[in-house]
């Protein structure tokens, strides 16, 4: 048995070796919000260290936290002294360079991951992207049911596993079932024509990779599990650098039985709270997390043009609202067409019709660094492919 196919049957999060049993917070790494006070490293004047200690401070944090005049009339030093401090212990502390607009405009920028990108597994797909999901941040799949985004958080699971230079982060992938059961059987497929797809990579390379070992399953009921799993089960799968991704499928499925509607208050709070866990997650670790949410019929016309979706002209919205709106960094809308493609016609010929392969839409929504578009795709038993010459 696999161990994808060990963990959908078993409901937990695990690995060779095991997470199950695994203390909370263990391995997470040291805290860096407020770091101790080592004067061993800092080049300060005996007098001034001791002026510290007897003013009762204890960590860098206290005192950059602190003004001139406050430092100053807390330590009895002299303007200049308290300068040198303020100087010194911003000069320890400091983890990042200053990086000019000039040196980002010119791709010189000295954070690589803000640079880097997943692959989506497709070289379409990733020229729509800019290059594919961006390492830092929440990326919202959103569509209709049957309109592919299981089948995308799929392929990026095994994306994900690849090499950085084939777009990859050589790592694995949790993922977050809220209400159904994992698609093993559909996994286990798309590995299988792995080498297919992903022809742009050498074939030693992917028959390497144990893709089915990499993929954890967690499944998820309620508001409260899903708050455990984030808050101590994934720490400790990032911190040991086990993933570099996280899917949650899906996001509205946690909400739409627990929160009537007169708890909108309540159920803002929490989606705000869960929003800025995963936010921390990502950024602390530079792991892309994928949400997928379902979307609900526009109750009127009004709130359908104060809400319209890109360049979609279908009447449907995402669900969770606007607070959810806010967590995240880019949304795409998926969705299937009327039109088919049959295969068995050269140059993957489109015609409208009952059989063949579905053709179905991605678009941009929003994103801070992509213009609105979108182009077509298919799903295959290979994975999900985009169509040339449909980008928009």
């Amino acid at each position: 048995m696999t161990r994808a196919r060990a963990l959908a049957v078993n409901g937990r999060s695990q690995a060779a070796g095991g997470v199950r049993g695994l203390r909370p917070g263990a391995g997470t790494g040291p805290d860096r919000t407020d770091p101790a006070m080592d004067w061993g490293q800092l080049d300060l004047n005996p007098k001034v260290v001791a002026a510290v200690r007897k003013a009762n401070i204890h960590s860098m944090k206290e005192i950059l936290s602190l003004s001139g005049p406050d430092l100053q009339r807390l330590t009895k030093l002299s303007n200049r002294d308290v300068q040198y401090l303020h100087k010194t212990v911003a000069v320890a502390i400091k983890s990042d360079s200053v990086v000019t607009a000039l040196q980002i405009y010119n791709g010189q920028c000295p954070f690589p991951t803000q640079n880097q990108r997943l692959s989506m597994g497709c070289p379409v797909l990733d020229l729509l992207l800019g290059g594919g999901i961006p390492l830092m941040g929440i990326t919202e799949i959103v569509g209709e049911s049957s309109a592919g985004k299981t089948q995308i958080c799929m392929q990026l699971c095994l994306s994900v596993q690849f090499p950085c230079n084939y777009g990859g982060q050589e790592s694995g992938a949790v993922y977050i079932c809220t209400e159904d059961t994992f698609p093993n059987k559909r996994l286990q497929q798309l590995i299988a024509f792995q080498p297919m797809l992903r022809a742009d990579v050498p074939a030693d390379i992917v028959n390497n990779i144990k893709f089915a070992n990499n993929i954890f399953i967690e499944h998820v009921a309620d508001v409260e599990s899903f708050n455990h799993c984030l808050s101590k089960r994934l720490p400790i799968l990032l911190s040991r650098g086990l993933i570099r991704l996280v899917v949650v499928d899906s996001i509205a499925a946690l909400f739409r039985c627990e929160f009537g509607a007169t708890d909108s208050i309540a159920k803002a709070k929490c989606l705000q709270k869960f929003g800025a866990m995963l936010h921390h997650l990502s950024h602390r670790f530079s792991s892309p997390i994928i949400c997928v949410n379902q979307v609900a019929d526009a109750v009127s016309d009004s709130h359908w043009a104060q809400n319209q979706l890109g360049m979609s002209e279908r009447r449907v919205l995402p669900a969770l609202g606007l607070t959810w709106s806010n967590q995240l960094l880019m949304r795409l809308m998926v969705s299937r067409t009327h039109i088919c493609i049959e295969s068995k016609l050269p140059d993957g010929k489109v015609c409208s019709s009952n059989t063949g392969t579905v053709l179905r839409r991605m678009e941009i929504i929003f994103a801070p660094h992509l213009p609105q578009s979108f182009c077509n795709y298919i799903i295959s038993k290979e994975g999900v492919r985009g169509m040339k010459g449909t980008e928009v």
